[in-house]
């Protein structure tokens, strides 16, 4: 069975505790338990973690480099500061999505530019819970893609 990663920065446990609304109602529970439904629908394991600490992250990532098909991350505030989780996404093997649940580009300026865009395949933003089931199902094509050798 496939295994991807999905991890989640700094303040994700507060997702639909935010009284501006930035991250949308759900609470951080609510959206693993939807990933992990849509997980088990596309055949794969998940693991789906968050951190609110850098060093933590890069664990998990490297850790990943060992035992997953696949990572997605929302490396939250970290996206716009850390040169440290690039290098650490940079050695993972396989496909890798940048997940942002709020538009970046719509925000402030410190946050038009992603230190991890660099090494990700690719990039879903501003679509809430729905950017995360969309980038697991798009996980699921990009390994598949992967195994066959076949290419988008």
């Amino acid at each position: 069975m496939k295994t991807v990663m999905f991890l989640n920065g700094p303040n994700a446990n507060l997702y639909g505790l935010d009284p501006s609304g930035t991250y949308g109602t759900d609470s951080f529970p609510q959206i693993e338990a939807a990933c992990m439904a849509r997980a088990a629908e596309l055949g794969f394991k998940l693991e789906f973690r968050q951190s609110n600490h850098e060093g933590v992250l890069i664990d998990w990532i490297q850790e990943a480099r060992q035992s997953c098909d696949g990572l997605l991350i929302n490396a939250a505030g970290l996206t716009y500061t850390s040169v440290a989780i690039l290098d650490a996404l940079l050695a993972f093997p396989g496909p890798i999505l940048e997940c942002h649940m709020s538009n970046i580009w719509k925000r402030e300026p410190f946050r038009h530019h992603s230190y991890i865009s660099k090494a990700a395949t690719g990039v879903i933003a501003g679509l809430g819970v729905r950017g995360y089931l969309l980038g697991l199902a798009a996980m699921n094509d990009l390994i598949a893609e992967a195994d066959t050798g076949a290419g988008a």
